[in-house]
């Protein structure tokens, strides 16, 4: 059986989940029959989070997940595409409740306010199926933990239900190995700027020291 791994390591994003996307179909075109996705993510976008979740579970291969870290909020469902689901000792997951963030200033009418509500309690109610339907947990239960927010260690995620497998093995020494994490972002230093700044405080300091050795000032 042809097999291969992925490693995402990093938010629920439009261009972490488009690098997923096209990650996972590459493997397919490779004929991949078992495809092993590691993950450790904080969570991040419901529908792209749901999205991977629905196109992984509808796939014709093989797929088992294993989380290496901390598997938060919407990298749960992603969690839960895997037919195994392992774990390793020193890890959690988190599921909590759907929330809409506003940027910047905005302003709705009664309408826009129902429509996000409504989308909110859409959002809320597939992701419980989700963990339900992985689980076998009642509805009112998941509705219940997502609204207390709800953090369980490995034993506790294998007692719910997540997890099948506590183990720290992660993949062999020759896997084929796909990498996808979110770039660094490194802020611009202003050399000029800094230069300008240096200036304007060691300047005044210099001429007062100049002044009392010139004995002007004490």
């Amino acid at each position: 059986m042809k097999e291969s791994f992925i490693r995402f390591f990093a938010p629920v994003l439009p261009n972490t989940a488009d690098l997923f996307f096209r990650a996972i179909d590459n493997k397919v075109k490779e004929k991949v029959e078992k495809l092993n996705i590691l993950i450790s993510s904080p969570g991040g976008s419901v529908f792209h989070g749901l999205s991977l979740y629905n196109y992984l579970k509808g796939l014709p291969i093989e797929i088992n997940t294993f989380n290496f870290g901390s598997v938060d909020s919407i990298g749960v469902i992603i969690f839960c595409a895997g037919k195994k689901r392992c774990t390793v000792p020193h890890s959690r997951f988190l599921i909590h409740g759907v929330k809409f963030n506003i940027n910047g200033p905005s302003s709705m009418d009664e309408k826009q306010i129902d429509e996000h509500l409504k989308s909110i309690r859409i959002d809320q109610l597939n992701i419980a199926r989700v963990i339900a339907d992985t689980t076998g947990k009642a509805m009112h239960k998941i509705e219940e933990d997502m609204h207390n927010r709800t953090t369980l260690n490995p034993q506790e995620a294998k007692d719910y239900g997540f997890v099948h497998e506590i183990k720290s093995d992660l993949l062999p020494l020759d896997a084929d190995l796909t990498v996808i994490s979110e770039p660094m972002q490194h802020s611009k230093i202003q050399i000029p700027q800094i230069i300008q700044q240096v200036q304007a405080v060691s300047e005044p300091l210099i001429e007062s020291y100049t002044e009392v050795l010139r004995g002007d000032t004490i």
